[in-house]
C-alpha cells in the first residue's frame, strides 16, 4: 500500500506541473498578441463604404481598332523577287487571277488551296505551301501596296441598302453601303485588312481626296476566251482552261447546302447578264415569311450588293449558274440555295472568259 500512495503522488506533482506550464505559456501567449496588435493596429480602410447602387445595364465596351498591319517601305528597284510571306504569296497569286479568296494575309485553307493550284500550274510537288520549291517561281513584280485616292463619285453611289426585299426593289441601285466596303472589294481584300492598312483613318467621316493604302491587285487581261470551267464540289473551288488546259482562273466557290441541289456532271452556260438584275420569287424561299407575304415576283436593280452581285452566268439547268455576291469573304465559307457563288471581283473576270455554250464540269 504505501507503495501505491507514494506512485499516486508523483503522478499528481506530475500533473500539477503540466497545468502550470501550460497556464505560463497562455499567459505569455495573451501578453505577445497583445503586445502585437498594439505594434500593429489595424488601419481604417482609406474610403468610406457606400451602398451598391441599384443594378442598371452596362453598354459594351466598344471593340478595339484592328491591329495595324505595318509594311516596311518599297522602291520599284526591289523588284521582281519572291513572295517572303502568308500576304506577299496572297498578292502575288492574285496577280495570277490564282484567288486566294479575300485577302486577309493569314495562310488559311483558301490560300491554301491556291497554292496547290499554283503549284499544279508550274508542275511542280504539291504542298499546299510556300516551300523551298515554290518560292522562287512565286514572284512579285511590283510593289505590294498603291495609293486609292477616294473620289466624289465614290461616295456619290454609297445608300443604304434595303431591309426587305420589297424595299430592295424599290432602290435606284444596290450599290456600296461604305466607302470601306467598295475600297475592300476593288482590293480584293477582306475590310479588316483594309483597314490594319489604314489604322489612322475614321471610317465613319471618309472625304473627298483621302488617300488609302491597299493591296495592288489587277488580274491579267485574259488573251482569249476559255475552254471550258471545272467546279469541285468537295473542295469548294472553281477552276477555268484554255484549250491547252493552262490555268486562266482559281477561285474560292460557294455550292448548295443540301447535297440533292448540288448537280454533278456536265452543264452549259446559257446566257450572259453583266451587270445583272434579279428576279426574286418567292417560291423559291418557302422558309421566309417575308417572301410568302409577298406572295409575287420582284426584279431587284443591279448592283454589288444585288443577291447575285455584279454578274450572272446562267445553266442550262434551270435555276442555275455561277454569280457574284454582297459577302465576299464569306464565298466557300458558307452555302447557297443551289447555285455557284464567287466573290464579284471573280464573277466579273469570269465573264471575260466564258462563252455561251461553254461546258462546265462539275465534280464531286
Amino acid at each position: 500500500m504505501p507503495i501505491l500512495e507514494k506512485s499516486s503522488s508523483r503522478r499528481r506533482h506530475r500533473v500539477g506541473d503540466f497545468l502550470a506550464v501550460l497556464l505560463l505559456a497562455a499567459v505569455i501567449g495573451g501578453m505577445i498578441w497583445f503586445w502585437w496588435h498594439e505594434k500593429h493596429p489595424k488601419k481604417s480602410a482609406k474610403y468610406k463604404p457606400v451602398a451598391a447602387a441599384p443594378a442598371v445595364a452596362i453598354a459594351p465596351a466598344p471593340k478595339s481598332k484592328p491591329k495595324p498591319l505595318v509594311i516596311a517601305p518599297q522602291s520599284a528597284a526591289d523588284f521582281p523577287r519572291p513572295a517572303r510571306d502568308g500576304f506577299e504569296a496572297q498578292v502575288a497569286l492574285a496577280r495570277r487571277a490564282i484567288s486566294p479568296g479575300s485577302i486577309d494575309a493569314a495562310i488559311g485553307s483558301q490560300t491554301r488551296a491556291a497554292l496547290a493550284a499554283f503549284q499544279r500550274s508550274q508542275k511542280v510537288f504539291e504542298t499546299a505551301t510556300l516551300d523551298t520549291n515554290t518560292r522562287p517561281l512565286l514572284t512579285l513584280a511590283a510593289p505590294l501596296l498603291t495609293n486609292y485616292v477616294v473620289t466624289a463619285d465614290d461616295l456619290a453611289r454609297l445608300q443604304p441598302l434595303g431591309k426587305t426585299w420589297l424595299a430592295k426593289s424599290e432602290q435606284s441601285a444596290l450599290d456600296y453601303e461604305t466607302i470601306l466596303e467598295l475600297v475592300a472589294e476593288t482590293a480584293h481584300s477582306h475590310p479588316l485588312l483594309i483597314q490594319k492598312l489604314n489604322p489612322d483613318v475614321n471610317w465613319t467621316n471618309v472625304t473627298a481626296g483621302t488617300v488609302l493604302k491597299i493591296p495592288d491587285v489587277n488580274y491579267p487581261y485574259p488573251a482569249d476566251k476559255a475552254a471550258f470551267v471545272v467546279i469541285h464540289l468537295s473542295e469548294k473551288y472553281l477552276e477555268a482552261f484554255d484549250a491547252e488546259t493552262n490555268l486562266l482562273l482559281h477561285c474560292p466557290c460557294s455550292i448548295a447546302a443540301k447535297v440533292e441541289k448540288r448537280p454533278v456532271g456536265e452543264l452549259l452556260v446559257k446566257g450572259i447578264a453583266f451587270p445583272a438584275n434579279y428576279t426574286f420569287d418567292p417560291a423559291v424561299f418557302p422558309e421566309s415569311p417575308e417572301a410568302q407575304a409577298i406572295g409575287h415576283k420582284l426584279i431587284l436593280p443591279p448592283g454589288p450588293n444585288n443577291p447575285v452581285g455584279v454578274a450572272w452566268i446562267s445553266l442550262d439547268k434551270p435555276g442555275y449558274g455561277m454569280h457574284g455576291t454582297p459577302a465576299p469573304e464569306l464565298v466557300g465559307r458558307t452555302e447557297s440555295h443551289g447555285c455557284f457563288r464567287l466573290a464579284n471581283w471573280d464573277a466579273k473576270y469570269l465573264v471575260k472568259l466564258v462563252w455561251v455554250g461553254m461546258p462546265v464540269e462539275v465534280v464531286p
